[in-house]
């Protein structure tokens, strides 16, 4: 068995590999007799497989960039690699099956690791503290002197001598561009001393001769091509960016560093694009490949750069003059002059803010499986269909039993249209968007005597369970309406997709309809299973006597009630929903009322849990406000801390209005029993795989190390 041999994966393994080494009349023989030899070499071979991958793996773990997770903090430990301390347990047990990779990668990057010598060569430059923070936290940072920004008296002596610096001088009221980067990472001008430090935990300063800041980029940037631009309903020449009509700061598209001894710029990180700076440099933002984009009318070619002019678009008060297109970045808007108002519509590609994967996005989805076995429709321009409905009719007409039908989006446009599915007994459909795409699916007010909704429908029938029909909704984006499942429904599932809370957006990001729900289970048995999703109010109806309580689970995502006394589960008139809730690394906004919680794990609840049976099921590392009705509790919050504290330690969020970049996310300046309350110290709720805590901690702890003595550095966050 040679190390160097290639991993053989689950498929390349043969159970019978031993078993084909004996003669042919040994086997006929074993066939005879019910083939235990057979049998007894499967496990043999089985076992040799495991002994196999164990060498392999033995010879890979003395290398950094092929070692198992588990093994990084020991060979870091050869070359004086410190790992954070209180993580030697968590780092050591768990990590062989996978199960805390990431936390692994968070606390013990491999990067990091195997720069270790090399970086120390170069200990106490402002480039390796960015690099660090890129192979430490995985953020993008720039590193400044603040020591050069602090103003100082110039001597006399050296007026006219060509040696007077520009340091200290005052502050040019008429340099434009100066002043809009006054105060942040790119900031040129000069400020007294301030004599906080700069790692300070409860105000930071660091203007003073020794300070040094690191400017700390945690968003990341989600690029949108190609996707319909929103026509405000009053006028048909003004728009938005965003789909749904709300406002969104637009993101630099980050371009990589010349060298690794370049100091970041506004281009090498994901900023947020000011007026100032695209007026200066619009020819480095605007155009196809670039930070943003506008095309009219369904022509390929973009609106010329010299027809763009960038505005204070507040209450759309400006008006563009005759030829031009107003633009403001800062809010995401576009107005065109009122003559030139574009009569078939208007696309844009650009980049917006958000933490991580969650939602409808055009990211990379890794845990999406090959199906070669199903039927494949595309719909999209160019492509065989034109609309959902006419693949979904076509995969009608020629499905067989138990095949499964993909209706796949290809790009990131829009569709308006009544979506009805009525399965039948043994249908497998996936409603999915490509790789690279964001579909929309805007659900309109179609029909005047009755509701408008995604309906999905399953045709009564006696059929076993296992034959039930199974729909998945997979990288889509639902607004204007919600999803509506009845019948005798199998699973729904519902992944990397967003199902807008309030059903769509005002200007401010406020709901559109607070009280409407994202996903009303109407006399079904479906199991509901969200993942990595985005989605408002769930409403179950049904019957409490003959009919079993719905599964419901979700996983790394955000149920949003678009308020914490609004309910977020729930039957009508607020009743217990018939449903057993099971959560993992999820954050409610609102109040839950359900049958049961068979088990909650490292999630938030804003609003108040009311369960109607306590005796089954338990809630573990979770916060749970007071006053709430819950199975036992293992370590949540606030019972750590008593009664009398309790109002001290509860969630505090950056925003809860979806449609901000900062959706979601718990502040900085929250409680650590909820920033750190997760099992493995990382932070509750549906960004707890960020590892934002540990990312932090290990980032600060190689900036101690790798600053001179003399330094006073700290880590600004600017998102």
């Amino acid at each position: 068995m040679s190390p160097d041999a290639a991993p053989r994966t689950p498929a390349d393994r043969h159970p019978d590999e031993l078993a084909e080494l004996l003669p042919r009349r040994h086997r006929l023989r074993d066939a005879e007799e019910g083939e235990p030899l057979r049998a007894l070499l499967a496990v043999i071979a089985e076992q040799l497989d495991r002994v196999r991958d164990g060498v392999r793996q033995g010879y890979e773990d003395l290398f950094v960039e092929t070692a198992a997770p588990w093994v990084l903090p020991y060979l870091g430990d050869l070359v004086g690699y410190r790992t954070l301390p209180g993580y030697e347990h968590v780092l050591t047990t768990g990590l062989h099956d996978g199960g805390r990779a990431a936390l692994a990668e968070a606390v013990a990057p491999r990067r990091d690791v195997a720069a270790t010598v090399a970086q120390r060569r170069r200990k106490g430059t402002l480039h390796l503290l960015e690099e660090l923070s890129d192979r430490v936290a995985d953020w993008p940072a720039r590193a400044v002197e603040l020591s050069r920004h602090v103003a100082h008296t110039q001597p006399v002596r050296l007026h006219g001598t060509g040696r007077r610096t520009e340091r200290g001088r005052l502050l040019d009221l008429r340099d434009g561009s100066a002043l809009a980067t006054a105060g942040g990472p790119f900031d040129t001008t000069s400020r007294t001393v301030d004599v906080r430090r700069a790692d300070s935990t409860r105000r930071q300063g660091g203007w003073t001769p020794a300070g040094v800041g690191l400017f700390v980029w945690r968003l990341k940037p989600y690029a949108l091509t190609a996707s319909p631009a929103y026509c405000v309903d009053r006028a048909r020449n003004l728009y938005t960016f965003s789909i749904l009509g709300n406002d969104t700061p637009l993101l630099t598209r980050p371009v990589p560093e010349p060298s690794p001894a370049h100091i970041a710029a506004v281009d090498h990180v994901p900023a947020f694009i000011t007026r100032r700076l695209l007026h200066d440099r619009l020819a480095d933002y605007y155009g196809p490949g670039k930070s943003l984009c506008i095309r009219r009318d369904g022509e390929d070619r973009p609106v010329p750069p010299a027809d763009i002019v960038v505005a204070d678009l507040s209450d759309w008060r400006y008006r563009p003059g005759r030829g031009q297109i107003a633009v403001d970045p800062e809010l995401g808007r576009i107005a065109f002059g009122a003559r030139r108002a574009p009569r078939q519509g208007v696309w844009v590609d650009y980049h917006h803010a958000f933490a991580a994967d969650l939602g409808g996005g055009q990211y990379e989805r890794p845990d999406r499986t090959a199906r070669p076995d199903a039927d494949l429709y595309r719909v999209g321009p160019g492509g065989p269909y034109r609309r959902i409905m006419d693949a979904y009719r076509a995969w009608q007409d020629h499905r067989g039993p138990g095949r499964t039908g993909i209706i796949e989006i290809t790009h990131s446009g829009a569709y308006q249209e009544q979506l009805d599915f009525d399965l039948d007994p043994g249908d497998r459909l996936e409603l999915r968007a490509a790789e690279g795409t964001r579909p929309v699916i805007r659900l309109l007010d179609w029909y005047s005597n009755r509701p408008d909704a995604l309906n999905i429908r399953a045709v009564e029938s006696d059929c076993a369970p296992h034959e039930r029909p199974r729909i998945v909704l997979d990288g889509l984006l639902v607004t204007g309406r919600g999803i509506n499942v009845t019948g005798p429904v199998g699973a729904v599932v519902i992944r990397h997709s967003t199902l807008v809370p309030g059903w769509s957006l005002e200007p401010e990001c406020a709901p559109h309809s607070p009280d409407e729900p994202s996903v009303v289970l109407e006399h079904t048995t479906a199991c509901l299973r969200i993942e990595h999703s985005i989605l408002g109010t769930i409403e179950v109806i049904g019957d409490e006597v003959s009919q079993d309580p719905l599964d419901i689970q979700l996983y790394d995502s955000v149920l949003d009630a678009t308020g914490d006394d609004r309910a977020a589960l729930s039957a009508p008139d607020c009743r217990h929903a018939h449903a057993v809730l099971h959560l993992r690394r999820t954050t409610v906004i609102g109040e839950v009322h359900t049958h049961a919680v068979e088990f909650a794990e490292n999630s938030v609840f804003t609003g108040r849990l009311h369960v109607a049976r306590r005796g089954i099921g338990c809630l573990r590392h979770c916060y749970v406000p007071p006053g709430s009705r819950t199975p036992r509790r293992h370590r949540c919050q606030p019972d750590l801390i008593g009664a009398e504290q309790a109002e001290t330690v509860r969630p505090l969020f950056v925003s809860t209005r979806y449609g901000t970049p900062w959706y979601g996310q718990l502040a900085d300046q929250g409680p650590e029993q909820i920033r750190r309350g997760a099992d493995d110290g990382g932070e509750l709720g549906a960004f707890h795989d960020l590892y934002r805590p540990q990312r932090e901690d290990a980032l600060r702890a190689r900036l101690a190390e790798y600053t001179p003595a003399i330094a006073d550095a700290g880590i600004f966050f600017v998102t």
